[in-house]
């Protein structure tokens, strides 16, 4: 077989424990007998990002801005037990985090659906999109624990010294404060991103905050979505047939809840880190949920939305052999494949991507499927196989339809 093509490099950015062995058997397995594969690589593993003081992670985002298409393994986030267990510099920030800023994007998570694999509420039908707002709100927050009585007063110094002054909170005794912020530009290329990705993939977009609430904080996210969607999107909406539609945050909940599904559901940085989960989860697991980093500007950056899998590295470290779910990010690889193809304009490329997703599918519908999948399926063939043999056995049927 001759191998497809590439252009443009795409950026690899490899990862962490279980994912990081996962990544290198997917490429063995699935990518490098098919695919030309020409990437630039940088490693985001907690030791090199150690030892370049996080560098590396500054540079895999400029390279994304270079080249258009990413694709990223899960990367550890280290906490205190992680600075000793690795014995590092410094508690590096969240890799996503620090990429998600240099791009300003916004995150899309979407469940990957398998027959056998039934949603636990049971009238979702299609998928459901959560498109989480990457920047500021309480990831961003200043935080100060009050001692005793006192004023606590929000503050705004101009650039020519003049101060606005807003009480908090008059403390009788003890307490807490927390002050969050975000930037008008932020939002703005938020809506620009949930906007254009509805456009692309022809769903209906939900916008829902707590303005009735938050009356200046969060009004302003709804008023900037609704301003830009009057005046950019508003005629490219109708003639597509989808609609925008915004709503206070509870009652989303409530409409969610009672679909089937189908849609782009936007939400501020906390609430699409929450929903995003809990979507995940009711849709079956983590490790069928994709995510894709879209900045305003048109990069793309595809990874699995799940961590690194650390009980099951450790097991692996021992000579264990495990049945991790490499699902999601062989749909990480499938999305960044697709993208470069319709950006270069190979057919061939995106033809690729569709079958690789599609033998992964039919893989798991035969009843060969790992250990998370097996423990939930309603199918009454399942074989509970490891992670080299659920890898060989799409193999097998990417050969097939690739033939």
């Amino acid at each position: 077989m001759t191998k497809i093509a590439m252009t443009t490099p795409l950026v690899e950015m490899d990862g962490d424990e279980m994912t990081r062995v996962l990544w290198k058997m997917i490429k063995d397995e699935l990518i490098l007998p098919f695919v030309d594969l020409k990437t630039e690589y940088y490693d985001l593993g907690l030791e090199y990002r150690d030892q370049t003081r996080d560098q590396v992670t500054i540079d895999s985002a400029n390279a994304t801005k270079k080249y258009g298409v990413a694709v990223k393994c899960a990367t550890i986030t280290p906490n205190a037990a992680r600075m000793t267990e690795y014995n590092l510099h410094e508690m590096w920030k969240s890799p996503n985090g620090t990429i998600r800023a240099i791009l300003d994007g916004t995150v899309f998570r979407a469940p990957i659906l398998v027959k056998g694999v039934e949603p636990l509420v049971k009238n979702w039908k299609k998928p459901i999109t959560i498109a989480r707002h990457a920047y500021g709100d309480v990831y961003k927050a200043t935080e100060m624990k009050i001692p005793g009585p006192g004023k606590t007063e929000l503050v705004y110094t101009n650039e020519a010294g003049e101060e606005t002054r807003e009480l908090i909170h008059n403390f009788t005794g003890a307490g807490i404060i927390q002050g969050q912020h975000n930037v008008v530009a932020s939002i703005e290329n938020f809506a620009h991103c949930c906007f254009r990705y509805a456009l692309d993939t022809k769903q209906d977009l939900w916008f829902a905050t707590k303005d009735t609430i938050s009356k200046k904080y969060d009004h302003t996210f709804k008023d900037i979505f609704q301003e830009i969607y009057d005046r950019d999107y508003k005629e490219a909406f109708e003639k597509a047939g989808i609609e925008y539609f915004y709503t206070l945050i509870d009652d989303a909940v409530a409409r969610v809840i009672r679909s089937e599904g189908g849609y782009i559901w936007a939400c501020k940085n906390y609430d699409g880190d929450v929903m995003s989960d809990m979507v995940a989860t009711a849709f079956g697991s983590l490790a069928m949920m994709t995510s894709v980093l879209v900045s305003p500007n048109g990069c793309y950056e595809y990874e699995a939305a799940h961590g690194t899998v650390q009980r099951h590295y450790y097991q692996y470290k021992e000579g264990k052999k495990t049945s991790t779910n490499p699902v999601a990010t062989i749909f990480a690889w499938s999305g960044a494949f697709r993208k470069r193809g319709e950006m270069d304009g190979l057919e061939k490329l995106c033809d690729y991507a569709d079958k690789l997703e599609q033998a992964t599918i039919d893989t798991i519908e035969s009843g060969i499927m790992t250990k998370d999948l097996s423990a939930i399926t309603t199918l009454s063939n399942a074989q509970t196989v490891t992670s080299e043999e659920f890898l060989s056995a799409i193999r097998s049927r990417l050969e097939a339809l690739l033939a």
